[in-house]
């Protein structure tokens, strides 16, 4: 029973990994100016939480009994660190083995996105100068910077993940 859950939420890591791996990809070979769009990134994320969702459900089905908040956590949490994981390693290597120069153009291409919504919003000229020599200076496809995105991610979901448990979590009546 233990085990089930944990195997169940591996899969669906698995399957969240591919899926987010092969958006990666498509986006990278077809149509680069995708990693800009405002929608992709909540395409991604909503895909991540659906994911941990249904294999919460999932841990919910497969105990037999009555499911714990740790449990409900533990499938959802498996499931997003896995999955997200794939996809980052996927990200690392093709921006940073693979074709360096689609992430030097992706860079510019979020610079120039960058500066014409601080301009749209009136930011000062002084800010949005300052803001692009740091945007210059920081390497966003370096490993270290996808580590601590995933990290930071993991965070973020984690936070979704522990809402999820509490509504999947069922308390045993027999219990006080």
């Amino acid at each position: 029973m233990e085990n089930a859950y944990r195997k169940s939420a591996t899969s669906y890591g698995i399957t969240l990994g591919v899926i987010l791996s092969l958006l990666t990809v498509i986006g990278y070979a077809v149509y680069l100016d995708l990693f800009t769009a405002w929608w992709f990134g909540i395409l991604n994320i909503l895909l991540i939480i659906v994911f941990g969702i249904l294999s919460a459900k999932k841990t919910k089905q497969l105990i037999e009994g009555y499911t714990t908040f740790k449990q409900a956590f533990t499938g959802y949490f498996i499931t997003i660190a896995l999955g997200t994981f794939i996809s980052t390693v996927v990200s690392l290597l093709i921006f940073n083995v693979i074709d360096t120069d689609a992430a030097q153009i992706l860079n510019e291409k979020i610079i120039e996105n960058s500066e014409a919504m601080m301009q749209k919003f009136g930011a000062p000229q002084s800010e949005i100068d300052k803001a692009i020599v740091a945007m210059e200076e920081d390497n966003q496809f370096s490993m270290m910077n996808y580590i601590k995105g995933w990290f930071g991610f993991l965070v973020f979901y984690a936070v979704v993940g522990l809402i999820v448990a509490l509504i999947f979590r069922e308390k045993d009546p027999t219990k006080v």
